[in-house]
Order: structure tokens, then sequence, then C-alpha cells
């Protein structure tokens, strides 16, 4: 995988690193696009797209391909992505482990692995895993060529510094320095972020719909979180704690504390660790024969108990994922009066809920928002969330290696490091 020229080294003005990063990313996207086109589509004057495909072309970020078709004059060359310029290395964290992968600059995942953690055992243990696992695809495909690491975690990211700020569910890891740990450890740029947010932007790179532009993605874990897309761009809001829903006070239920101190936050009263708490004290109460069972069997229940015996008709779990789908519709309503987006896509743990779960989403949610809001909205079940992390993190990794302002700092040194750009 290793490139077969060294990268020129290049210096541009503001403007100039802006059109380059127009050129790049549209030829990413478009993966082959013929000369002309870029002029077209960029808003560039030829000479102008002429100038920069060949600096991309220097730079080994573009290539140029076969001859086009013709419609009437010269047939166009087309001009190519070089998706193996770099490789990117990201791992999402997850309450009890995590999964790394490989990627090419295409966003393809090309090796992924997961790997049992238990994140409250904190930074250092887990991180250590973490590294072990980026070793062995360092390793094992023989990269020469590593651009850039991401890394999403289930909690609150400042993501200018790239600390994580008082997660509830990672102790130890508050203001804990990932980029640093990283970027001294391979010597190229890292970018951290919650994992949430790294979901929309998966979910939004694998579709490949222009519905996603508009995105709300919702992750019902131990905890519950949004991901929000405008335009297809996430917004972080000013610290980067933009769709922390689940800190969203639901105001019949406040003798409930949350985790993060205030009482009847949506988290404590519908969250997985809630459904939990809920579903043992209902086997305990004699409430649910299907619990009863469970716990019997294993002493624990887990959310995935709760949902096994909603599927099974079970009446006691069956108003538990109704009811959860009802308070989360309520806060999803006045996101959507709010927000207005064209698409709400849930996943996390609780989402394997299915049917029940998003009828009532959807009941509450077009009972609560405004007709015109909610006359073009889908809300869907993610059917990509295992993956849509790891592929949210490879596009926050390219979308800042190619944003206009780090472009300009690193293809002045031939390629991204970790002092070209932090």
């Amino acid at each position: 995988m290793a490139s077969k020229a060294a990268p020129a080294t290049i210096e541009l003005d503001v403007d100039g690193a802006n059109s380059l990063a127009q050129i790049i990313t549209f030829v990413r996207r478009a993966r082959s696009v013929a000369r002309p086109e870029i002029s077209v589509s960029t808003g560039l004057s030829r000479g102008l797209a002429t100038k920069y495909i060949d600096i991309a072309i220097e730079l080994n970020l573009l290539r140029n391909g076969e001859v086009g078709q013709s419609s009437g004059g010269r047939a166009p060359r087309m001009v190519n992505f070089n998706s193996s310029a770099g490789s990117i290395l990201v791992a999402e964290l997850g309450a009890t482990g995590f999964s790394v992968a490989l990627s090419d600059l295409y966003g393809n995942l090309l090796s992924t692995s997961y790997t049992p953690a238990d994140i409250s055992k904190g930074p250092e243990e887990v991180l250590l895993l973490v590294e072990d696992s980026f070793d062995e695809l360092i390793a094992s495909f023989k990269i020469r060529n590593l651009w850039g690491i991401g890394i999403g975690v289930p909690g609150p990211v400042e993501f200018a510094t790239g600390l994580p700020i008082s997660p509830p569910i990672m102790p130890g890891w508050d203001k804990f320095p990932l980029r640093e740990r990283f970027s001294s450890q391979y010597k190229v740029p890292v970018w951290v972020d919650n994992d949430v947010n790294l979901m929309a932007l998966g979910e939004h790179a694998l579709r490949k719909d222009p519905i996603t532009n508009e995105l709300i993605f919702v992750k019902i874990g131990s905890g519950i979180g949004a991901g929000i897309l405008t335009h297809g761009q996430l917004h972080r809001g000013a610290q980067g704690c933009a769709g922390d829903i689940g800190h969203i006070a639901i105001s019949s239920s406040e003798d409930v504390q949350c985790r993060c101190g205030n009482m009847g936050c949506l988290e404590a009263i519908s969250g997985g660790l809630a459904l939990i708490r809920d579903a043992e004290v209902a086997a305990t109460n004699n409430e649910s024969a299907f619990l009863i069972a469970k716990k019997k069997a294993k002493s624990r229940i887990k959310v995935g108990d709760v949902i096994d015996g909603s599927n099974s008709g079970d009446r006691w779990c069956v108003e538990r994922i109704v009811k959860a789908g009802n308070d989360l519709g309520g806060v999803l309503a006045t996101l959507v009066n709010f927000h207005n987006p064209s698409l709400i896509v849930i996943g996390g743990s609780v989402s394997a809920a299915g049917d029940k779960l998003l009828a009532s989403i959807r009941e509450t949610v077009l009972k609560r928002s405004l007709p015109l809001a909610t006359r073009d909205l889908q809300v869907r079940i993610s059917e990509s969330s295992d993956e849509a992390g790891l592929v949210g993190a490879v596009e926050m990794v390219i979308n800042e290696l190619f944003s206009s302002e780090n472009l300009r700092k690193w293809i002045a040194v031939g390629r991204p490091s970790q002092s070209s750009i932090h």
C-alpha cells in the first residue's frame, strides 16, 4: 500500500488552497470525472481548474485516466482520484469494547476487528489495546503511508482540542489527551469526536442519498445522544457538544436522577441503563414472567432481554419499549420543529427493538410536530449502525485532511504529519 512516488511540496495562498480543496473533494466523490466537468461543477475557470488539477496530480492525489466519450468535439481526458495515496486508521470505543479499521482515502474499510474491553478501566489500559490493534494492521498491510487517525468515544468531546469532557461512563478519561497520545505515537494528525457524531457522518457517507443532508442520527445505548447534519455538514456547536439530547428533561418524570446529577433527563428515564433498572424492578415485583425467568437463568438482566421479551409478547416489556419510544419521540418532536430534518435514523443497542420502538417514536413525532415539518420526514432504524461509526471516523479524518486550511498546511511539507497540522 505504499505510495509509488514521493509527494511534491507546494506552497499555496488561501484562494489557491480553497480551489485545490474544491477540486480534490469533487473528484474524490465522483471517483472518475472528465476535466471539463470539474470546471463546470466547481465554478472555476477552465484555466484555474487545469492549474489545480495539475497540482493535485503532482501531489499524487489525482491521476490522469483514460480518454472519455466524446460529445461532438475532442474526447475529454478523465481524471481519477488516487485513493491509495494515503491510509487512515480509526477506532470506535464503546462501553464494553472497541472496533478498529484501516481505510483508503475513498473511505473503503479494508480491514476491521473488534476487541472486548471495559472502558471504565481507564485510558491507559484500553488505549494500549487500541494501539496493539493499530500496530497489527500496520504490520499486516505493511503501511508506509499513514495519513491520519480518527477516534470515536462514547461521551462528550471538545472537538477543537480532542479532549473528552466529563464523560459519564468513562471514569478516568476526563480531559485525557487522546489526540496527543496517538499523534505522538504515530506521527500523524489525529481527530477525536463523540461516537454518535461519527455515526451521523457514516450514515451520510454510506447512503449517498441527498435525504441525509438534513439528518438527525439518534443512538440509544446505555445513554442517548444525537448527531446532527445540516447541508451535509456536521453541526458540533460552539464547544462540540451539540446533540446531547439525553440530558433534556422530561417534565413528567423529575423524580429520577441522571448520571449528570440533574433530575428527569431523557437518558435517565428511557436510556439502556434505565431499561435495565426498571426491568430488574419488574422482575423483583413479579410484573413480568419473561424477566423473572431470565433473572433466574443468569441473575443479571440486560437490554437484550427486555427487547426479547417485547418480541415474544411479554406485556411489561412491550409497554416499556413503547414508553421509551414515546419519551424519545417527544424530545425529537421538539428537534423536528426546530431543525426540520428530512430523515431521523435510530441506532444503538436499543434500536434492536425494531418496529415497536419505531412506531411509538413516529406516532409521537407526528402528533407533536408541525405538519409542514413532518410532511416529508422519514424515521428509520439504521441498517448500518455496526459500521457507521467507523466509516464516519474515516470521513471525519478525510474531511479535515482535505479542508482548505489543513490542506494548505500539509502540502507545504509534502504529506500530513503531526507537526504540519496540529
